[in-house]
């Protein structure tokens, strides 16, 4: 297992405490010492440190600042973060304001540092909202990203990736290399997300080989025609020789009929508030689901994108508008 690390930051250069870094050190954790908020966000969004230390000893508004950019993203919001401050320093309000979990000061007797600490990693350990494979966000969060942003004027889209063929690649292989084929999967999504959007970019996994992924309306199809093609070229090495050369195996249908398998592809259903209106979260859920079932009927990686248009707030139709043109898939850039 890879050794944790955690993050100083510290505006002004100052070694880290102390008597944090003999806690961490004893907990196997290494920290890291940063003076920049944007090196900051950018360590903690390529991956995710143990713990934030926010070292405001000589004065707390840029660490307030660094916190509230920090807790502001999906990813790095659960990190635990904590504020050390220099004793008769009254930052415990404004800390707390900032996102800050803990506070703690130069006169904290280190027994106290010390439960307090513990207390606060198992407490971030055992509330968070993320999935327990993936470490990212789950439907409470996405839900709550989707509300977000309907309130925003922004454009944004929403993406449903989902597997194709991969209950059949469990049945052949195992439960264990299932499991790892969704890491990966969590992976490609969270780091070409983030590469591309940067901040403006959610992840959030549903359960199962089911992800969502929200993204400025701009950006879908960089991002979805990266997630495809890193895709196809790394999951043929999830299978065993014989079967990678063949591009595919036999398996069995539900009746017991053996029948063709082929490599695992990845399906993704995109719906946009560029030409919809949307009300709530279901009902973005519920459009998006319906574009990715209408994705899994295609061969091979695809992504479609839903281009019908809701008419004018406050004009009427007979019925729905039609989808008189063919979705978007990998390729087509119109």
């Amino acid at each position: 297992m890879p050794q944790q690390s955690a993050m100083m930051f510290s505006p002004g250069g100052a070694p880290p405490p102390e008597v944090l870094c003999a806690w961490l050190r004893a907990r196997g954790v290494t920290t890291v010492l940063v003076q920049d908020v944007d090196e900051l966000m950018a360590r903690a969004l390529r991956g995710r440190p143990r713990l934030v230390v926010f070292d405001a000893r000589t004065g707390s508004p840029e660490c307030e600042a660094a916190c509230e950019r920090l807790k502001s993203d999906s990813f790095t919001g659960i990190v635990p973060s904590v504020f050390f401050c220099r004793a008769g320093i009254d930052a415990l309000t404004s800390a707390f304001a900032a996102g800050a979990d803990e506070v703690l000061n130069t006169a904290t007797k280190v027994d106290e540092l010390s439960v307090r600490m513990d207390v606060l990693l198992r407490r971030s350990d055992r509330d968070v909202f993320v999935h327990p494979s993936t470490r990212l966000p789950g439907t409470i969060d996405i839900e709550s990203e989707i509300t977000r942003r309907l309130h925003q004027t922004a454009p944004f889209a929403v993406c449903y990736a989902d597997l194709d063929h991969f209950k059949e690649f469990n049945d052949r292989y195992s439960y264990y290399d299932g499991d790892r084929v969704i890491r990966i999967l969590a992976k490609i999504l969270h780091d070409v997300v983030k590469g591309i959007c940067g901040e403006h970019g959610f992840v959030g996994h549903i359960g199962g080989d089911d992800f969502i992924f929200i993204v400025p309306a701009a950006a879908v199809n960089d991002t979805c025609s990266e997630i495809v093609s890193i895709f196809d070229a790394l999951v043929p090495f999830q299978y065993s020789e014989q079967d990678r050369r063949a591009g595919y195996f036999f398996g069995k249908d539900r009746r017991g009929q053996l029948h063709r398998v082929p490599l695992m592809t990845v399906s993704i259903g995109v719906v946009s508030n560029e030409r919809r209106h949307f009300v709530n979260a279901a009902q973005v859920s519920e459009l998006a689901t319906e574009m990715k079932s209408y994705a899994k009927t295609l061969t091979g990686s695809v992504y479609t994108m839903d281009r019908r248009q809701d008419p004018p707030v406050g004009q009427t139709v007979a019925s729905p508008a039609p989808r008189s043109d063919v979705p978007l898939t990998l390729g087509d850039e119109s």
